[in-house]
Formats: structure tokens, sequence, C-alpha cells
């Protein structure tokens, strides 16, 4: 018989997913870029304890700076740490990124919204995407369309002979 292994691994990379960005926004262009993390905060994304939903990316003094990121210590977190579960986490970009995405968020007027928080090998990436907001009838629409693909799924689903 064969050894059954008691540790199973999670195969899914994701830590945490932004599911609202791609209702309240028009996501064009996608980036992946590497965070900057103190180790109790890898150690809670080790656990899974990560809330990317309220966050956003800024630019300032020719840097990206993830804010609004939560990522709760764990309780058995070293005491002479200081926690600071909402901090400013810098993004690591190229230098031509960073350009690009400065010139595309100070001219025509974008914004960055984070995606998902993933495990790239050892390492933890965000996905982010320039975006423009949805007004509330693109809204409806999206909401609309989708709801018709599950019908018309239905509807083929019990025309198949």
């Amino acid at each position: 018989m064969a050894k059954t292994n008691s540790k199973v691994k999670n195969t899914d990379k994701t830590i945490a997913r932004n599911k609202r960005a791609s209702y309240e926004y028009h996501l064009e262009e996608r980036f992946e870029a590497g965070v900057e993390l103190q180790g109790w905060e890898v150690k809670s994304l080790r656990a899974g304890k990560a809330n990317i939903a309220d966050s956003y990316i800024f630019l300032k003094n020719g840097e990206a700076w993830l804010l609004g990121a939560s990522f709760p210590p764990l309780n058995a977190a070293s005491s002479h740490v200081v926690c600071d579960a909402m901090r400013y986490r810098k993004l690591l970009l190229k230098r031509r990124e960073l350009d690009n995405l400065v010139g595309k968020v100070e001219r025509q007027g974008y914004s960055i919204i984070p995606i998902s928080l993933y495990w790239k090998k050892a390492w933890v990436k965000i996905s982010f995407a320039l975006a423009k907001g949805k007004q509330e009838h693109d809204k409806r629409a999206d909401v609309k369309d989708r709801e018709w693909k599950v019908q018309k799924e239905r509807m083929m689903k019990h025309d198949v002979r």
C-alpha cells in the first residue's frame, strides 16, 4: 500500500484577491511587482492572513507604494517588533515601468488598483492594473452581460440531445 503524506501542500499560490476591482474599474494594462516586506508580514502571509480589497497604489518621489493593504500579525509574532498592519509597503519596480506609470497617472488620469497578491517561488508579488473608474450604467451593463451568459449556458445545456 502506498504511503500517504499527512501534510497536504496548497497548490494555489494566490494569497489575496481584490474581487471588486473588475466591478468598480475598467482594468486596462496589467503589471507585476515585488513587495518589500518585514519578517512578521511574511509569516502572516504564509498563514493566509491578508486583505487588499480596500488598498491602492500611489506614486511618490519616483517610487510606488502600496497603501491600505492589511496584513494582521500572528499571535505568535515576536514581541520586540512593532507590528503595524496598515503600514506603507514599497513596491519593487524597474525605473522604466515607474516612469511609464507616472506618465499614465499624471497625464491621462489613470488609477493604479491592486488585483491580487501571490507567491512566485519564494517571493511575494502583487499584480496591479492601470484603471479608470466605471460609471453606474457600465456596472449595470456588466451585470446584465454576466446574467445573459449564465442564462445562455442553461439554455445550451438543456438543448443538447
